[in-house]
């Protein structure tokens, strides 16, 4: 049963709240007053045992107490939502999502505005704790690390990568984050309009290697709600950059977010096999040319004979064009297994990515949406126990 908890000094505000919760299962419960606590176990005192999902921060609170107390709960109830209440959202915004905190909100949004995000915030609070259940039984897992790969270039595998963030962004806010492992010409921060202040050669070095913390604070922060960690602006720091290094890096932030999508270098090198190894899934992108499929099915049977093909796959066939001489037999028939996938060539797709705005983000109307949020969905919550539902069901997009 979902609980609710507001904090703030700001009784139409609380009153609002209460509205929204209105119906939902669970009650909520209030506390009026315009300072915090000093810990998260002085906030659950109150609530005499029962069960909180979603603590609401709201209007009336000093802004560095509020993400002070949300990085606590973060640390040591992350199972626990935490949204904030805030007239300043472009200033709060990157010190919040370090700090944890799953959504912010206007203060005087009405109370539809606030029940959709109760829902979404009780929903991800399910979600991390049945996560950490099976933590509890299984041992570690985290999140899944989607790694999006081909082993030619030229495919769309950044303009997919991007895309597929944004969308699962949606989904589960500021519990995303792509890490662009393209190395030497990796284009994820121009994919996204990111100018990074640190980048996967920080990541892998110093304190960040040991601290989450610190290695939160070396993400770069997207409009969108999702995090970005973008390749070296030097091609030449590869070098510094182990396969073992990487492995760490998707380990540590498999432990923090709910889905890492690691945009992967062309071919099958160190880097893209160690992410392989720790990857729960990869989307496999070809394009409707004989390179591009060969190269896929030549990929497919390498990793197939070491034991490299994570079971969860997705197969994208990019650009597809019934002028290229090419069907979707022929594509299917030559690799070896389905297109779960297919996204048709497009004017306004490749334009989206230079101008660094992806198309699920502005909502343009482009070929490609349906087929992009079809890929979505194959990673929202409980997916693959549908009725129905074959695991690579083809979806073709007309």
């Amino acid at each position: 049963m979902s609980r609710f908890l507001v904090i703030t000094a700001d009784v139409d505000f609380e009153k609002r709240v209460r509205q929204a919760a209105a119906g939902m299962h669970g009650d909520v419960q209030s506390i009026i007053a315009d300072y915090l606590p000093q810990g998260p176990d002085d906030v659950l005192r109150v609530l005499s045992g029962q069960l909180l999902e979603v603590l609401v921060l709201g209007p009336g609170l000093q802004a560095d107490d509020a993400i002070r107390l949300a990085s606590l709960f973060d640390l040591q109830y992350p199972e626990i939502s935490v949204v904030l209440a805030s007239t300043d959202a472009a200033e709060v915004a990157l010190p919040a999502m370090r700090a944890g905190i799953r959504d912010l909100l206007e203060p005087s949004a009405d109370p539809g505005t606030i029940r959709a995000l109760l829902e979404r915030a009780s929903l991800a609070a399910a979600g991390r704790r049945r996560g950490l259940g099976a933590q509890v039984d299984a041992g570690p897992q985290g999140g899944r690390i989607i790694a999006v790969m081909s082993p030619k270039g030229g495919v769309g595998k950044t303009t997919i990568s991007t895309n597929l963030a944004i969308g699962l962004g949606r989904i589960s806010p500021m519990r995303v984050v792509i890490a662009d492992l393209d190395l030497q010409f990796g284009d994820v921060a121009s994919g996204l309009l990111i100018d990074p202040d640190r980048t996967i050669a920080d990541a892998v070095t110093g304190a960040a290697v040991q601290d989450s913390m610190v290695l939160k604070s070396y993400l770069s922060v997207h409009p969108a709600g999702i995090y970005a960690l973008c390749a070296p602006r030097n091609p030449s720091q590869i070098e510094q950059i182990s396969a073992e290094q990487v492995g760490h890096l998707l380990e540590q932030l498999a432990r923090e977010f709910d889905y890492v999508i690691v945009d992967t270098a062309p071919g099958l090198g160190e880097h893209v096999l160690a992410t392989l190894e720790r990857a729960s899934d990869v989307v496999w992108v070809c394009g409707m040319d004989i390179p591009s499929i060969r190269g896929l099915r030549n990929g497919l049977e390498i990793l197939d004979e070491i034991g490299l093909v994570p079971e969860q796959r997705h197969v994208v066939l990019n650009f597809a064009d019934k002028r290229s001489g090419l069907t979707l037999i022929d594509v299917e028939a030559t690799i070896g297994c389905p297109v779960d996938v297919t996204l048709p060539r497009s004017r306004s797709l490749p334009y989206s990515t230079n101008r660094g705005i992806p198309v699920l983000q502005d909502g343009t109307k482009d070929v490609t949406l349906r087929g992009l949020r079809q890929l979505v969905d194959r990673f929202k919550p409980g997916w693959e126990e549908r009725p129905h539902k074959q695991l690579h069901r083809r979806a073709v997009v007309k």
